[in-house]
């Protein structure tokens, strides 16, 4: 690039300035070279008037990692340091400094070069640094192995602190005592929407700007006041009488957090912050706990308010027949408290308030002390790799990992997954729940609104290249499929060519050559998982998949099992579901998903037993699509994850289903050059091939295994369709937006007023647009016309069910009746903000349920087969008017926007007469390992 080229970068950087002034906003992070080159030639020209502002760009405006910019930061801070360049402001000592906050990639190759250099000092002093850092990727461990069989002694000694974990031990200890302030986020469970909203995924990427979308501005003052009032206190965010973080892990939500009340990780690396403090009354989510220790911070679960007993210990409810609740302690906004880390206590003054002993086990204590979860893991793997290179046993640094293991005691399913792919525990002990563990990971998937900030992650991690011992992963597109906006054009495009270098299959093609694909992530993993022993990791709460077990994660442990192929957990305990009776053929698998969660809170009393844990559910007869269905509900459970046990002949029936639509994928011409895709296949071919000789049956669970508890759902007591509602109105704000709430069709009379219908998203599969289509027809035929008194949007969840509805004459029937269809060669660049009374037939995406893009008008009643009725996600608030979600079954969704109200049951059995609805019968097989 030319000199007049890069002037015109600075001059453009400076405008980009002035204008997020405007906004608020301090200059943005420089991640380009370009840029960054323009910069270094003005601070070498001592009289450019711009070299004490290009000075600071350089210093604390750089991102780190494998950036194109930290790779020119860091060969100018070797001029430095050799003397090749004289910068009088950073000393050799400075550039040292700087070079230590750079966390990886470039930084390391260059200290590298500095400790096996000639110069002796220089490299005494760059091998100090090293010693601090521990982002080493192969290409660097390589280097330090070859100098240190040639006889370096620098790399020996680097190799010895290695050995001895110094790169931990000397970093400062955890304070015994950490002073917080309470800051009330809201009362009742808190979604990440509400800590990072999901219209706003746009600019997840650029940290400042997304922080002013957290909670609210009034939040964000009374936070920023509270630590005006107390400025050697940490603030902790608070869930009163609720669950912190529920929905998903949103790595967006933590960085927000942290953000307003955590501490910035580097002087030099600005808007990355960590250590926040989160706490709920019933704890906090787990998969968004996974993504508070990523950042080294502190989750605590409250249990400040107690269900109230009588005399005789029976709890005491109210007309609603809901379990009145206590307060224990206060934890209003402004309270001072003591977290205590040595006692593992919460103190009031010198009062005792609870034991948070779960907070602070060894690990956590090691992730708070290191700054985050990665540095651990790649401390673990760097102290292994410098103990095997000396010759000498692993110094025990680390906290051991808990291992249980339990004689006489069966596996559960995931317990049998987690042994298969554990990594470094103990060889030959059999491991059951609460152990903790590292394993192997097959499958990772990365969506496209967290997609950008999982690059960065990369980049920070010093990573270029897949794990070769993952099987496949997929960067999606699902979530900016509605409308292709000029946010999308500048963001996705720059994803996907990232991701496509770095290894993955991409939704979208950067060199244009196979038309885009925004199918649905979850439905590509659920496809591409081809072995139910499979570990899969992806960056959205609904990745929870019908074989194999599933981890919905952060954007940084997608990362981190792209990177490395593993992950780090305890093996969760599991609650085994099983069904007995008969189901209606008037009633769809839909409602049996919600009669679980009712039926299972009626069965403890409105203790939510999935929390937190393994859902086992003995699906048996269900192909992998339609048990997706339950599975993928299970994030609204508040279930770690799930995992189906499968009859052999249907597990192969989903394998070779799955085998056909990878083909497809191939067909287009998504391989890549190692071609993942079809390696899936040949995977597939070899487990359908042990299932059928009997040489490894479809997995189930030991006949002693034990279980958290045993749920057993009857089909013969659900004789009408059942609805998720967010209870809007409800005197008690904890109990809103839960999905807790589930309530039969005749609950609402045949009266409640509905604006909006959605299909679509990952709750539905082929079948549910083959009701759709059977419905009209059946409408028609019962009426003489199909006439909506609402609008029905539809998205299909991919492709591959369009392209089977054409060949199966079904599209053309919902053609028929649409009044708008999309068109891929001149996708909406704007967002729809009116809906007619129509059939909208949609791309094949996320679409409503991301609530990103499109949305409903403000106050309506939509209702939906999505999975979210959190607050402000599918529907916003209106003046005098409350935006209800509610989410029920494909023919529930079709029939209210065709009356413009909900049915009455009679008017269902009607409208579904003749109709194939997902059916399901529990198997008559033992789906256990005797």
């Amino acid at each position: 690039m030319s000199l007049d080229n890069n002037t015109s970068l600075y001059k453009e950087y400076l405008k980009e300035i002035e204008d997020r002034k405007t906004q608020g906003l301090h200059p943005k992070p420089i991640d380009g070279a370009d840029l960054l080159n323009e910069i270094i030639s003005q601070i070498k020209d001592i009289t450019n008037a711009d070299r004490e502002d290009s000075l600071k760009f350089f210093i604390y405006n750089v991102v780190p990692g494998t950036t194109p910019a930290a790779a020119k930061k860091a060969e100018f801070l070797k001029e430095i340091i050799l003397g090749e360049s004289a910068v009088n402001e950073i000393s050799t000592a400075f550039a040292f400094e700087l070079l230590s906050h750079m966390k990886g990639g470039p930084s390391i190759k260059v200290l590298l070069d500095l400790a096996l250099g000639n110069n002796e000092s220089i490299a005494k002093d760059a091998a100090e640094v090293l010693k601090t850092q521990v982002y080493l990727y192969e290409a660097d461990t390589d280097r330090l192995a070859a100098a240190y069989k040639d006889g370096s002694a620098i790399a020996k000694d680097i190799l010895e602190s290695y050995a001895k974990a110094e790169f931990f031990t000397k970093l400062p200890e955890v304070a015994e005592e950490i002073k917080v302030v309470t800051f009330i986020a809201g009362e009742g469970d808190i979604s990440t929407d509400l800590l990072s909203p999901g219209n706003q995924a746009h600019s997840r990427s650029d940290r400042e700007l997304h922080g002013k979308c957290f909670i609210s501005p009034a939040a964000q003052q009374g936070i920023e006041a509270l630590k005006a009032q107390h400025p050697d206190k940490s603030v902790m965010l608070i869930a009163e009488k609720g669950t912190m973080g529920v929905g998903s892990s949103r790595m967006s939500g933590v960085n927000n957090v942290a953000l307003w009340s955590g501490k910035q990780a580097s002087p030099y690396v600005p808007f990355i912050n960590i250590a926040p403090i989160v706490a709920g009354t019933n704890g906090i989510s787990p998969i968004f706990l996974t993504t508070v220790d990523v950042t080294g911070g502190i989750g605590i679960d409250l249990k400040n308010w107690v269900k109230k007993t009588d005399a005789n210990g029976e709890l005491v409810r109210d007309v609603n027949g809901d379990p009145i609740l206590e307060q224990v302690y206060s934890v209003a906004s402004g309270t001072v408290l003591t977290i205590n880390t040595k006692t593992k206590k919460l103190y009031s003054g010198d009062h005792e308030l609870i034991d948070i002993s779960r907070s602070f086990t060894p690990q956590k204590m090691e992730f708070i002390k290191a700054g985050g979860s990665y540095a651990i893991v790649f401390g673990k793997k760097l102290q292994t790799f410098a103990s095997k290179m000396l010759g000498i046993d692993i110094v025990p640094v680390f906290a051991p990992s808990k291992e249980v293991s339990i004689a006489g005691q069966g596996l559960t399913a995931v317990e049998k997954i987690f042994n298969k792919n554990a990594v470094g525990n103990t060889p030959g002990k059999v491991l059951h729940a609460r152990s903790d563990v590292r394993v192997t990971v097959n499958i990772v998937g990365s969506q496209d609104t967290t997609g950008l900030m999982t690059s960065q992650e990369l980049e920070s991690m010093a990573a270029t290249v897949i794990s070769p011992i993952v099987d496949g992963a997929y960067q999606s597109g699902c979530h900016t499929a509605s409308v292709w906006d000029n946010k999308s054009k500048a963001n996705i495009p720059r994803l996907m060519k990232f991701m496509n270098d770095f290894g993955l299959i991409t939704a979208r093609d950067p060199k244009g050559v196979y038309p885009a694909m925004t199918d649905v992530i979850h439905k590509v993993l659920n496809d591409i998982t081809v072995d139910e022993w499979a570990i899969i990791i992806g960056g959205d709460s609904h990745t929870r998949m019908s074989k194999g077990v599933a981890f919905g994660a952060d954007s940084g442990t997608v990362a981190l099992a792209l990177a490395t192929g593993e992950a780090s957990m305890p093996i969760p305990e599991s609650v085994k579901v099983t069904f007995k009776g008969h189901m209606e053929n008037y009633m769809d698998f839909r409602d049996v998903v919600h009669a679980t969660q009712s039926q299972m809170l009626q069965q403890f009393g409105g203790e939510n037993v999935f929390q937190g844990r393994i859902i086992e559910v003995h699906i048996g007869t269900l192909t992998a699509d339609q048990a997706f269905t339950f599975t993928d509900w299970t994030a609204e459970m508040k279930a770690k994850a799930s995992i189906c046990i499968s009859e052999d002949d249907t597990l192969i029936e989903s394998l070779e289903i799955a085998k056909g639509r990878i083909q497809i994928m191939i067909d287009k011409g998504m391989d890549n050059e190692k071609q993942v895709l079809k390696g899936l296949i040949n995977i597939a071919n070899k487990r359908i091939a042990e299932i059928k000789s009997g040489e490894k049956p479809a997995l189930t669970p030991d006949a002693n295994a034990k279980y958290y508890a045993e749920v057993v759902i009857d089909l013969d007591i659900i004789n009408e369709p059942m609805i998720a509602d967010p209870d809007v109105n409800n005197a008690d704000v904890s109990k809103r937006y839960t999905h807790d709430t589930i309530r039969p069709l005749s609950f609402y009379g045949g009266t409640k007023k509905v604006d909006l219908g959605f299909i679509g998203s990952c709750m539905v599969h082929k079948g549910d647009m083959k009701i759709l289509a059977q419905m009209l027809k059946n409408v028609e035929a019962q009426t003489g016309k199909v006439e909506f008194k609402a609008p029905l949007v539809v998205a299909p969840p991919t492709y591959n069910i369009v392209d089977e509805l054409k060949a199966e004459g079904d599209w053309e029937v919902l053609r028929k009746y649409s009044g708008f269809e999309f068109d891929d060669n001149a996708p909406k660049a704007a967002a729809r903000t009116e809906y007619e009374n129509m059939l909208y037939l949609e791309r094949p995406g996320c679409n409503l349920c991301m609530g990103n893009q499109e949305k409903a008008s403000k106050g309506d009643t939509v209702m939906a087969t999505s999975t979210r009725l959190f607050q402000g996600r599918v529907v916003e608030d209106a003046e005098g008017k409350k935006g209800e979600s509610l989410l029920s079954s494909t023919p529930v969704v079709v029939l209210s926007t065709i009356l413009g109200r909900t049915p009455t049951i009679e008017e269902y059995k009607k409208a579904v007469e003749g109709i194939n609805l997902t059916q399901f019968a529990p198997s008559h097989k033992l789906l256990v390992n005797n």
